[in-house]
């Protein structure tokens, strides 16, 4: 399977926030590598993914109270 680099905004502003999801992204099969730019305005999330789509890690982010939508440069 294909390795794919995506990106979101979101509003994880600090390690906290960046706490509160690591164990679902850290545990969800098919993501290989993370992490938060929360130096960023954007708050930018970076994962690489194998098979995980966009909405599903949308909808972790978002279950945790967080926000996060498709990011482009």
């Amino acid at each position: 399977m294909e390795s794919k680099e995506l990106q979101f905004k979101t509003n994880l502003n600090c390690g906290g926030c960046v706490s509160k999801v690591s164990a679902d992204l850290d545990g969800m099969d098919g993501i290989c590598e993370w992490n938060v730019d929360t130096s960023n305005a954007d708050k930018i999330l970076t994962v690489k993914s194998e098979g995980v789509s966009e909405e599903e890690i949308i909808e972790i982010i978002k279950k945790k109270g967080f926000n996060a939508a498709t990011y482009s440069a």
